[in-house]
């Protein structure tokens, strides 16, 4: 379980681009609900991304992970916290997995944010234990994929329920 002390936002975010971008290009400098406003910061990028093929949409979600552990994993190194709250690149990727595949409107988008962040808060098995277990900026994202997993398996049981 995260530790709900707040380390301080380091200065870095504003003047090192590989710390802004891990910060969620700063909205994880607010210091109330960084990882809600990482995700919501996330909702633009997924608008651009969502109109594209579904192999499009993969290989860029999979190149986008693969750099998110290297500057998560580099970020949380350079400050000597790991997973500094603030750091919320890994909701990017993890609202990213939680839409692929997703039908179009915004109630979808709304109902995606919703639902990754009860995944993502409340870590059911194994997001839990991979949160707790998995260290180094690979464990970082992992535990956001998973919850972006489960929230993409109801958003596909839900669209089709709904058809």
């Amino acid at each position: 379980m995260r530790n709900y002390i707040v380390p301080p936002i380091p200065d870095s975010i504003w003047k090192n681009p590989i710390h802004f971008v891990a910060f969620g290009f700063g909205s994880g400098a607010i210091p109330v609900a960084p990882g809600t406003f990482g995700t919501l910061m996330a909702i633009p990028f997924y608008l651009a991304l969502s109109h594209t093929s579904s192999l499009f949409y993969l290989a860029i979600l999979l190149i986008i992970t693969w750099g998110s552990i290297w500057i998560c994993n580099k970020t949380s190194l350079d400050l000597g916290v790991h997973d500094h709250q603030g750091m919320c690149l890994d909701e990017f990727v993890g609202y990213f997995v939680t839409m692929f595949h997703a039908p179009q409107g915004w109630s979808w988008i709304l109902f995606g944010f919703i639902l990754f962040r009860i995944f993502d808060i409340w870590k059911p098995w194994p997001i839990r234990l991979v949160d707790e277990k998995i260290h180094g900026g690979f464990g970082m994202i992992l535990d956001d994929i998973l919850a972006g997993v489960y929230s993409c398996i109801v958003i596909q049981l839900v669209g089709l329920i709904k058809l």
